[in-house]
């Protein structure tokens, strides 16, 4: 079982589900992110809840060599999908996208499974396998 799968299991535990996990760094210092979706929402108390759960067990399963700081969050209402589960998980909200040697698009996502997403854009329908698709996010209109 991998780290992020045992991850999983404890995001899961608390009512949550793991939505990915990240590497970063920033001013000298490395954080370790591990973003977390929720039906009805993340709240700052689920984030610390998990938070002290996940610390102790990646003290003894250190996710990167040398320190770390965790953080535990939602992945916002404008985040990126990279992963068929991430698409399934935003199917019905706006997506802007980017089609590999053919541009930028908007719509909203209609379907996604293990091969692709289809899109409705104001043309119709659109199908993309994710091989064809670059940088693809959800917005969010005030």
């Amino acid at each position: 079982m991998s780290l992020n799968d045992k991850i999983a299991k404890i995001v899961e535990a608390n009512g949550a589900n793991l939505y990915d996990t990240e590497v970063a760094s920033e001013f000298d210092e490395t954080i370790f992110r591990v973003y977390i979706t929720k039906d009805g929402g993340v709240s700052l108390d689920l984030c610390a809840d998990i938070s002290n759960e996940l610390s102790p067990f990646l003290d003894v399963n250190p996710p990167v060599s040398g320190a770390y700081r965790l953080e535990v969050s939602s992945p916002g209402l404008e985040r990126k999908l990279t992963k068929p589960s991430h698409f399934k998980y935003a199917i019905g909200e706006k997506i802007k996208y980017k089609v590999i040697g053919e541009g930028k698009g908007k719509g909203v996502l209609k379907e996604a499974d293990d091969e692709g997403i289809t899109i409705q854009t104001k043309d119709g329908e659109e199908r993309y396998e994710y091989n064809q698709l670059g940088t693809v996010k959800t917005y969010f209109e005030f």
